[in-house]
């Protein structure tokens, strides 16, 4: 059985609607805590002396947040770990009764578990971080402008406050931008990290429990959906671990037959392929065991509807806007925000429809969902 990226996908997603709910919260809580006494003369002095309670409530939703978030975290690192394992075993049928045998034997996961888990969950802690000083970073963007604009009669408290609370809401809590200039919401983040920590748990597994039978060569899928990155490594042959590295022709035996030897041309290992972006955190291609003499690499058609990965792509983001509407929908201070944002949901939602029935995608309800608490 083929192991991917995506073996895991719906364990880390899981993890997603977490982090949107809280952040959802989040926003939630801000925007009741600004509303409140909006028309009053003393709202400014209010919202400072109130900025630790607030702070309280955020660093409350935090804590049970990581307290959920990190069981669930090694929970799906530990069946990520287990899937690849069985993938393994399940392709190995056709070797030798005593290397199958090798391959059964489950290969302790605790150390690669732990050591995934630990990476994720501290990766997290700037981001709580960043998300703690949200309060007082939202009442000093509405001090610095809502008494000059209200003097000049530019602008309503209201209004300057449904500013900061839209501008909050677009970006998400965090704000955070990875290196390549990305703009993050905590959601987003959260899960991309445990995709990409699953996918990593998924195919060490795999390779680990290839290696233990003795198998050293695997093959990446041929798929429709697959993208640049992946482009020059779809259907090749590979090493599983590094060893001589490079593209060459090698003479290795038969998978069942002693004494017969296999011409195979491999393109390089496992390890070069992934440094060079193979299997990163959104990928749809597969690595499995080749077995010489045994594997008969099969070609597969284009997508039917012509779908491609910039497709797939396209729909991700338009589930995060669907999200990002959702978020100021429960930032909005009146009932007319919140049906303009609501209407840019449906909007969004619409176009998602669309792009699915006309690729024929398959529609993710889920990546679109973020429960309010209201």
């Amino acid at each position: 059985m083929p192991v991917s990226p995506a073996i895991a996908e719906q364990l880390a997603q899981v993890i997603g609607v977490l982090y949107a709910e809280a952040e959802l919260a989040l926003i939630e809580r801000i925007q009741r805590w600004l509303a409140a006494d909006i028309e009053a003369p003393y709202w400014l002095s209010a919202k400072l002396a109130s900025v630790r309670d607030v702070q309280a409530a955020v660093q409350a939703i935090l804590d049970a947040l990581a307290t959920d978030a990190d069981g669930k975290i090694r929970q799906a690192l530990a069946e990520a770990y287990g899937r690849g394992q069985q993938a393994a075993v399940a392709e190995l049928g056709a070797l030798a009764t005593g290397q199958a045998a090798a391959a059964a034997v489950a290969i302790p996961g605790a150390p690669v578990v732990d050591r995934l888990a630990r990476e994720v969950i501290d990766g997290m802690g700037p981001v709580y971080s960043r998300i703690l000083r949200t309060p007082t970073d939202v009442y000093r963007a509405v001090v610095a402008t809502a008494t000059p604009r209200t003097l000049l009669g530019v602008e309503t408290r209201r209004e300057t406050s449904q500013r900061v609370l839209d501008g909050l809401a677009s970006r998400g809590v965090t704000g955070f931008v990875d290196t390549s200039g990305r703009a993050w919401d905590m959601a987003s983040y959260a899960e991309m990290a445990v995709r990409s920590a699953t996918g990593r748990a998924a195919i060490e597994a795999h390779t680990d429990r290839l290696g233990a039978a003795g198998v050293d060569l695997i093959i990446v899928s041929e798929q429709p959906l697959h993208c640049k990155k992946c482009d020059p490594w779809a259907g090749k042959i590979l090493t599983r671990t590094s060893g001589q590295g490079g593209a060459r022709t090698v003479e290795v035996e038969h998978a069942t037959r002693d004494g017969e030897t296999v011409t195979v041309e491999v393109a390089g290992s496992l390890p070069q392929a992934r440094a060079a972006g193979l299997l990163h955190p959104n990928c749809r291609c597969s690595i499995s065991a080749y077995l010489p003499g045994v594997t008969r690499p099969m070609s597969t058609p284009p997508h039917p509807q012509g779908a491609t990965y910039e497709d797939t792509q396209r729909q991700r983001e338009m589930e995060r806007h669907v999200r990002r509407w959702k978020r100021r929908a429960a930032a909005a201070m009146t009932d007319d925000e919140r049906r303009r944002a609501n209407a840019r949901v449906r909007e969004w939602q619409a176009a998602i429809r669309a792009l699915t029935d006309e690729k024929g995608l398959r529609r993710k309800p889920q990546r679109e969902q973020i429960k309010s608490a209201r």
